[in-house]
């Protein structure tokens, strides 16, 4: 009995140990990162131009690390804040932790190589060799063309430097943990010409990262076969608000809607009396329509080209729900 005691003993000390050589690798072995690339991104009028339409209307950079004004519909950045970092992704949003918007100015970025700032936009992997949260929708920007991600980074060293002092993430366990195995190595692709308007599309729709915010998730992860089907929660004190069905289902989707309709509900949004002042209680948004309001009406057509060869799936959204009171 004490033999079979011991050999139980034994077994349940190395699976400890195991166990803990296994968390100690995923919390400070990983990632692993490759060495940044040795770059230098040559800064041009002509690319700051690129990168600074890339950056505001179709990766969003500026729109996450800025200050939104959620005193109005869609929260557009407030003037001055572009790039100062800052927005929180916390508990009040559903998010097991807390994680704040980096700086992205040349105040942050001075001490930054542009093979850091490419490694870290297209794997997520800081300076540092720190895993960011996938938040920064990094994934999808790994499978950008190499030549838009120095597009980004030549408008981003143009940036007015504005001080700022971002608090460090919370994240509580496992995510903690978990961080570290989210990112990979980057998977660069050749955008397509804008000619190839169902390719082109797709291009932009994962640049975008629309997937992300348009597919339910199960535990942080988007569920398989529900893509862009809508669903996702966005927990809010006032109540949750659920992404939309954007695929081309003709009852809960957008399979009846004409490009027209599609590059106008977006458009509409460039008027600044669009932008109406959200109250207490009112319905709000996290969509950026603002700043998406500024695509070329060409990619937002291409974009919606490809949308309708997506697979319709039937899913209704309830659009909101308020919290409950008491």
């Amino acid at each position: 009995m004490k033999k079979i005691f011991k050999v139980l003993l034994i077994i349940v000390l190395l699976l400890i140990l195991l166990i803990g050589i296994s968390m100690g690798y995923v919390k400070w072995g990983l990632p692993n990162a490759e060495k940044a690339p040795d770059l230098k991104v040559e800064i041009t009028p002509e690319r700051i131009a690129r990168g600074e339409y890339i950056a505001n209307h179709v990766t969003l950079c500026v729109d996450c690390h800025s200050t939104r004004d959620w005193s109005k519909f869609a929260g557009p950045p407030k003037p001055g804040t572009l790039g100062k970092g800052g927005e929180v992704f916390d508990e009040n949003a559903g998010f097991p932790g807390a994680v704040y918007s980096k700086n992205i100015t040349p105040f942050n970025l001075k001490g930054w190589t542009d093979g850091e700032l490419y490694r870290l936009i297209t794997t997520g992997v800081t300076k540092d060799g720190k895993a960011m949260m996938n938040i920064m929708p990094y994934p999808a920007y790994s499978k950008m063309d190499p030549e838009d991600v120095y597009d980004i980074i030549a408008y981003l060293r143009t940036l007015k430097p504005i001080p700022s002092t971002i608090p460090e993430r919370r994240l509580d366990f496992p995510l903690n943990f978990i961080v570290n195995t989210i990112p990979g190595k980057a998977m660069p692709q050749k955008k397509p010409a804008a000619s190839d308007t169902l390719k082109y599309g797709a291009y932009l729709l994962n640049a975008a990262a629309c997937v992300d915010c348009h597919t339910k998730q199960d535990k942080g992860n988007n569920i398989k076969g529900m893509e862009f089907a809508g669903g996702r929660e966005f927990a809010s004190p006032a109540g949750s608000l659920y992404s939309t069905n954007i695929t081309s289902d003709k009852t809960t989707g957008i399979g009846n809607w004409t490009k027209e309709m599609f590059v106008s509900r977006f458009k509409v949004y460039a008027d600044s009396n669009s932008i109406h002042t959200v109250k207490p209680g009112d319905f709000q948004t996290i969509m950026p329509w603002v700043m998406y309001s500024g695509m070329k009406e060409s990619d937002l057509a291409a974009i919606y080209t490809y949308l309708k060869t997506i697979k319709p799936i039937p899913n209704k959204v309830t659009r909101f729900v308020p919290a409950k009171k008491g």
